[in-house]
């Protein structure tokens, strides 16, 4: 089964779908993943497309729970948020292209699809 897909085509999408947190913080870009998920057959982009859109989701939990903090630690926690949402999509992306039938999970979000 693993066959019938497209080893490049899986690798771009999914790595595509990791890597449009990079484009904004906003509600737009959790929309490639999203169309992604709707438009792709292969089981394993429609795996890391969930799965984006899940730290999407994520991203902007935390991120809305560290402003207070963020006050508080002169914009420290806020900016240490980045640096690790920033890594972890990162090596989402290096994932999706060294190993491109499996698919990606990120380690300590929650996970609503």
């Amino acid at each position: 089964m693993e066959g019938l897909y497209d080893s490049d085509k899986r690798k771009l999408l999914s790595s595509l779908s990791h890597a449009s947190i990079f484009l904004s913080s906003l509600v737009i870009s959790v929309g490639i993943p999203i169309a992604i998920l709707f438009v792709t057959e292969d089981p394993v982009v429609k795996e890391n497309a969930k799965e984006a859109i899940n730290f999407h989701f994520n991203v902007w939990l935390y991120s809305l729970l560290l402003i207070p903090i963020s006050f508080l630690t002169f914009g420290l926690a806020n900016g240490l948020w980045f640096l690790v949402h920033c890594g972890l999509s990162a090596w989402a992306i290096v994932q999706c292209l060294n190993t491109p039938e499996q698919s990606f999970r990120y380690p300590f979000i929650f996970r609503l699809l």
